[in-house]
């Protein structure tokens, strides 16, 4: 009953926290107002001089001095920049406090499983770690749709320059007709061009939130054109059908490399399951490879041979397209 209670209040305690970091709707839409009202007080070039970056993230959290602490490191500003290429309303202090909140409920899980202190620090580490995967996930996504959707967006702007329209409105055109991501992708892109950033690096601010080949090759084509002349819509037409048949290709291989990856997958999750299978069915015989020196050990080079065999299969099923 007592492990229960606890299981009870840190899965309270994480939901508290989740909703404590996103933000109720009411809240969310006030701390928008006010980051609009703070550009507008800072004026359209930001605070700092020479700042090329006119989009400022809200970096009020459930703790904003944990939040200002972290952003002056670098690994703090690249775990702001990550969470930002996700899509997920949410910052810095706000992921680290739902990791703690689901390490403390993965510790009670692990006591209701075992007696075992690894076999709790183990459980306790995985549920920590679920939201910086499910954010890994959903920022690779993102960043598959966007390539996904990028072909039709320069389709887009290339019918926009043949009717007669700047490339500026091109970007705006694709910003208010494509959806998530692309759409508010190239907002981004035409409000700091329209605010005064030179072209170079609104693109350059562009490749940095989608790090993609596409992008790059769109921005050196268009940073090219203005230096050189040419034709834009065309070039931007010859890049749309490069990057199509790209991921005709890229298909045609994951089609090929298909049983390799779930051959990979399978011979990583075996042994798990058959060790979660064999814990039920005969917890004292599990318990010893826990407990004694020589199980420990065992575990730690199956681990490790696990990890490095996972590794070769998928470094043997990567094709470079």
């Amino acid at each position: 009953m007592l492990v229960l209670l606890a299981f009870l209040f840190g899965a309270g305690l994480v939901i508290a926290l989740f909703y404590g970091s996103t933000g109720l709707p009411e809240q969310i839409a006030r701390r928008q107002m006010q980051g609009r009202i703070d550009e507008l007080v800072r004026g359209p070039l930001g605070d700092e001089a020479g700042s090329t970056d006119l989009i400022k993230g809200d970096a009020t959290g459930m703790v904003p001095v944990l939040d200002k602490v972290i952003g002056q490191t670098s690994r703090g500003l690249s775990m702001a920049k990550w969470i930002e290429q996700s899509g997920v309303k949410t910052t810095v202090s706000g992921l680290l406090v739902i990791s703690a909140g689901l390490g403390v409920v993965g510790f009670f899980i692990g006591a209701m499983i075992s007696v075992v202190l690894l076999v709790r620090v183990v459980v306790a580490i995985v549920c920590a770690a679920i939201p910086a995967v499910m954010i890994k996930v959903k920022r690779q996504r993102r960043f598959n749709k966007f390539e996904e959707q990028f072909p039709e967006a320069l389709d887009l702007m290339a019918r926009a320059l043949k009717a007669g329209h700047a490339f500026s409105t091109g970007l705006k055109m694709v910003a208010d007709e494509m959806d998530e991501p692309v759409g508010p992708e190239f907002r981004k892109t035409f409000d700091e061009q329209n605010f005064g950033l030179p072209l170079k690096d609104s693109l350059a601010n562009l490749i940095e939130r989608m790090p993609s080949l596409d992008v790059r090759f769109f921005a050196t084509a268009v940073l090219i054109q203005r230096d050189t002349g040419g034709n834009l819509a065309e070039i931007l037409e010859n890049l749309a059908s490069v990057v199509r048949e790209r991921f005709k290709i890229l298909r045609q291989v994951r089609v090929y490399t298909a049983h390799g990856r779930f051959t990979g997958w399978v011979l990583l999750a075996l042994p798990g399951a058959l060790a979660v299978a064999l814990a039920f069915i005969n917890p004292d015989h599990m318990n010893l490879l826990f407990r004694e020196r020589i199980g420990q050990t065992l575990l730690g080079i199956a681990a490790v041979m696990q990890f490095i065999g996972y590794m070769w299969i998928r470094q043997i099923i990567k094709i470079e397209v």
